[in-house]
């Protein structure tokens, strides 16, 4: 009886934590921000600051810095997108016409019948399709997108104040033998987390200048459009940056074709840049992920969570590997080998 009641107790609570899957989310969204901002207070505080004051003046700081952000870019940007909107579709219309008159030059070649223009739009439809669905069903609320911030600031605010108390509250979920062990996990975790945070925050600037710095030496309408997307796509491994190509590439088109090939040498160079030099400096203290399970835990993770899933998939994988390689694999199947060595 005991064993069917702790079976029925754990498919309760799992069914209440799936019925309540985006507030989890948006509790780790306000861990993830607690966990960037501590670092700043603990620096302060190595200048024997008090936590308070170290507390207020990261939490000013970042407020002035994403004040200045939002004032230096959010209306450029906002000027720059709905046109650069009205130019990819151009530029694709523009690249259909240059593959006719490739297909007349050559007619030698096997692609009088292939339109890649038409096939990549027909392949693509579904993804996009789904994608606009989920980022619609996101933004359509906006009462309850003002509601989600507001929930997320103040959590990351009482988790940023006492981190402490909330860690200790959460260890002692855990069995008396297992707390200090699942202390160390946490801090593995957190230390997981903070790699994640830099290696985005370097990636988005790294891309988003250079990629800036391209467009306007090749003379690319919409530069500073053009540039974020770049940078925001690029947190979406393998697809993300093959996706930034697209809009410079189009609008290019719409001037020359040697300036889209152009373009399309640059932004391949600054993706290697970025891989072979940057990851390495700023992410040595987080774990590998393997690029196929990087795509198949963002797929599964938008499936079950949705647009915010997506956002959060790569945090979500970094804590899940830490659970896995921590808890699975050295907690219990090296135990369960040493055992059966030590009964053989």
């Amino acid at each position: 009886l005991a064993r069917w009641f702790g079976l029925l107790t754990i498919v309760v609570f799992a069914v209440v934590l799936w019925q309540l899957r985006q507030l989890m989310l948006l509790v780790f969204t306000a861990v993830i921000l607690a966990t960037a901002l501590n670092k700043a207070v603990r620096q302060l505080q190595k200048f024997n600051l008090p936590r308070g004051l170290a507390v207020a003046i990261t939490t000013g700081l970042t407020v002035a810095i994403l004040a200045g952000f939002s004032w230096l870019v959010v209306p450029p940007f906002s000027e720059q997108f709905p046109r650069l909107i009205e130019y990819v579709p151009k530029g694709l219309e523009e690249l259909h016409s240059y593959l006719d008159e490739f297909v007349t030059l050559f007619p030698n070649l096997p692609l009088q019948d292939i339109n890649i223009v038409e096939n990549l739009s027909k392949n693509l439809q579904p993804l996009t399709t789904e994608l606009v669905r989920q980022v619609f069903d996101f933004f359509s609320n906006s009462l309850e997108i003002v509601l989600s911030i507001l929930l997320v600031i103040l959590l990351t605010l009482m988790f940023l104040i006492e981190p402490f108390k909330y860690r200790q509250g959460f260890i002692s979920l855990f069995p008396d033998f297992y707390r200090e062990r699942m202390d160390e996990i946490l801090s593995r975790c957190e230390i997981g987390i903070g790699g994640w945070l830099i290696g985005v925050l370097a990636k988005v600037a790294f891309v988003s200048i250079l990629s800036a710095i391209t467009l306007v030496v090749l003379q690319v309408p919409l530069p500073i459009a053009n540039a974020l997307l770049a940078g925001v796509l690029g947190l979406i491994p393998q697809l993300g940056s093959a996706l930034s190509f697209i809009p410079p590439m189009a609008i290019a088109l719409l001037d020359s074709p040697w300036k889209a090939i152009a373009v399309f040498a640059l932004y391949v160079l600054i993706q290697q840049l970025e891989g072979s030099v940057l990851i390495p400096m700023v992410m040595q203290e987080q774990a590998a992920l393997l690029p196929a399970v990087t795509l198949v835990s963002q797929v599964a993770f938008t499936l079950f969570f949705g647009f915010l899933g997506l956002l959060l998939s790569l945090p979500l994988l970094v804590v899940a590997q830490v659970c896995i390689q921590e808890i699975l694999i050295k907690d219990v199947l090296d135990r369960w080998k040493s055992q059966s060595e030590v009964i053989s």
